[in-house]
């Protein structure tokens, strides 16, 4: 205990300076010019209370940890149950009972259910998306948000000067994304580790920079309003069709429901997660897809094996970008009005720590991450102030308990018994 006393003081006054720094003083306007004012005492003792915490947790670790290998672990199933899942009878029954749910979700659910799982399909498709860079190529990547910003406003922009519809802007838009991943696969060449994390991230920042500038083009910070929703065979889930278009409720001959859009809506984007995962898929199965894994395990092997690492990264990071470029284009016909501050870096970080939560090369994890990270913010609305602590929090525990994520990838392996 006398050797932990030294780093739980440390670590206990580390935490009270920061954290009072960040919550327990604020600016405030008095006049002409800005002062120092103190949040208040019920900061303080929340502020108290997790320096106490964490002196008291540094102080008592190794009891802390010896008492937790002596508790019992996790009952384990018989090794036939275990090995159910490497069946792909029972692997497609699961995916099939997946997707039958997600298809019944909006008509078992309100319109604020139907309206989150659109959302997280977003994410979904966002985390696909990077999966490719991240957890299959190995690429660190933390400026994707720039090619989820290229396709929502490349739709946005078709629609407002060349009149595009949503399925012909959603073709441009991945295929514009997909044009700025290979442009920014150049640079990258050569570049591994933390730099090419910085050289992402500065994509990602001179993206969202240029849309702010470029007033005589993007509105500036004003954002883009009145952007095109999607139709159903030219089928508008409006209650009066524009000039020369059809409603949809006229034309099945019910009367008109806002909800009719919101599930069109949910549906679509289902309908773009699942084509996703369809051609991903087929690509783990293609020779790009091994140079990926390849290229992740050891680039110096993958020259040896004549592989070359040039046009599999510009593969992963052209691939990779389509898809956010479709996901951007949905996003922007779903909301209607998008702006630079939809783009941020907090949406990058967000959209990493899903494929870094559910675990790197994994498809399903990325999908059960991204219902994590979705869902628990939108519970934890009253928590807002303390939302990005949480969070923080929670990848801090991945990292000791889960560091391969959720649910790991399962690569195929041949055994040999005696």
């Amino acid at each position: 205990m006398r050797s932990n006393l030294k780093p739980a003081v440390i670590s206990a006054v580390v935490v009270a300076i920061l954290t009072g720094l960040l919550l327990g003083v604020r600016l405030d306007q008095q006049g002409t010019t800005l002062g120092l004012v103190g949040a208040g005492p019920d900061v303080y003792w929340k502020i108290a209370a997790a320096a106490a915490f964490l002196f008291f947790f540094n102080l008592f670790r190794d009891q802390l940890g010896a008492l937790w290998k002596g508790l019992p672990g996790l009952p384990k199933g018989p090794p036939k149950l275990a090995s159910l899942g490497d069946k792909p009878a029972l692997r497609r029954l699961f995916w099939c009972f997946m997707i039958a749910a997600a298809i019944l979700w909006p008509f078992l659910s309100n319109r604020g259910g139907t309206d989150l799982g659109t959302l997280v399909l977003i994410y979904v498709m966002l985390g696909l998306g990077l999966n490719i860079v991240v957890g299959l190529a190995g690429l660190l990547d933390l400026g994707y948000v720039g090619f989820y910003a290229v396709g929502a406003y490349g739709y946005a922009l078709m629609a407002m000067y060349f009149d595009v519809g949503f399925w012909t802007g959603l073709l441009i838009a991945g295929c514009l994304a997909a044009l700025f991943g290979f442009l920014l696969g150049f640079p990258v060449l050569r570049l591994r580790g933390d730099y090419l994390a910085i050289v992402t991230l500065g994509f990602g920042e001179i993206i969202r920079i240029l849309l702010n500038n470029m007033t005589w083009l993007t509105n500036g910070p004003n954002g883009i309003g009145g952007i095109p929703k999607p139709t159903l065979f030219g089928l508008e889930f409006s209650r009066r069709a524009s000039e020369g278009m059809q409603s949809f409720h006229e034309f099945v001959g019910i009367s008109y429901n806002s909800e009719h859009r919101v599930i069109f809506l949910y549906l679509l984007a289902l309908l773009l997660v699942l084509i996703t995962l369809f051609v991903i898929n087929r690509l783990l199965r293609m020779p790009i897809g091994r140079a990926w894994e390849a290229l992740r395990e050891d680039e110096i092997a993958c020259r040896a094996l004549g592989i070359n690492p040039t046009a599999v990264k510009l593969g992963a990071f052209t691939i990779g970008a389509s898809f956010a470029g479709f996901a951007g284009c949905f996003f922007a016909a779903r909301q209607g009005f998008i702006s630079p501050e939809s783009f941020t870096f907090i949406e990058s970080a967000i959209i990493l720590a899903i494929v870094v939560l559910g675990g790197m090369g994994s498809q399903i994890g990325v999908i059960l991450a991204a219902i994590i990270m979705t869902i628990l913010p939108e519970m934890a609305r009253e928590f807002d102030e303390y939302r990005m602590l949480l969070f923080g929090l929670m990848m801090v525990l991945m990292m000791i308990w889960r560091p391969q994520g959720l649910l790991p990838m399962s690569r195929p392996h041949m055994e040999l018994r005696t």
